[in-house]
């Protein structure tokens, strides 16, 4: 999984360029909406993207190993397994869901800021800290007291507690013994917040 520095440089985009997407590696995607207007206005507009992300990942060959819907943004953690670059399955997925966004509120034109911005994550080391990052955003903004209380991620499938089918628990396994232990580890998030901010740098 580690990449050389050649190609780390590669696929690490600054802001506005086009992402180089590699089969089998693994990318943070995130984008949020134009002006930072909501991207989602009610509950339906969150289950609507879900279903797009679960109709088009096989499609793609694209796995969905964190992710978490905000009302203004969203970040995903997906990995790359087809031949496929991750940029057709956000192209096909958004475009859709924009397109029915408008429809519905009889609005036009860009509901998103830009392209999705996306980052190389090559180091299994940091694969615990982003899915931590990715569950922890409605506790950070303030939305909910515990990222359980939070419908629109994946983090009730990490720890056990609900049956999705947006994750990958191969890969959850792989991490942490159980849910318990990824429970734990989120909690302490809180007293490892000064360490974090140094690795949110890497991450981004």
């Amino acid at each position: 999984m580690k990449l050389s520095q050649t190609l780390l440089a590669s696929v690490t985009i600054l802001e506005g360029e086009l992402m180089q997407y590699i089969q089998h590696h693994y990318y943070h995607i995130y984008n949020r909406g134009n002006n930072r207007q909501p991207i989602f206005l009610e509950d339906d507009n969150y289950i609507y993207l879900l279903k797009m992300f679960k109709e088009k990942k096989d499609k793609y060959s694209i796995t969905i190993l964190a992710y978490c819907l905000m009302p203004n943004h969203y970040h995903l953690f997906l990995r790359q397994d087809g031949t496929h670059p991750i940029s057709n399955f956000l192209k096909t997925v958004f475009q859709s869901y924009v397109q029915a966004f408008n429809k519905k509120y009889q609005r036009s034109g860009k509901l998103f800021e830009g392209n999705a911005q996306g980052k190389a994550i090559d180091d299994e080391g940091h694969f615990y800290h982003i899915c931590r990052y990715i569950h922890l955003n409605p506790v950070d903004a303030g939305l909910v007291i515990s990222p359980g209380d939070w419908s629109y991620s994946n983090y009730l499938e990490f720890v056990d507690e609900r049956k999705g089918t947006l994750y990958d628990r191969e890969f959850v396994n792989s991490l942490y013994a159980n849910g318990e232990e990824y429970v734990k580890f989120v909690n302490e998030y809180a007293e490892e917040k000064s360490n974090y901010e140094k690795i949110e740098k890497y991450l981004f």
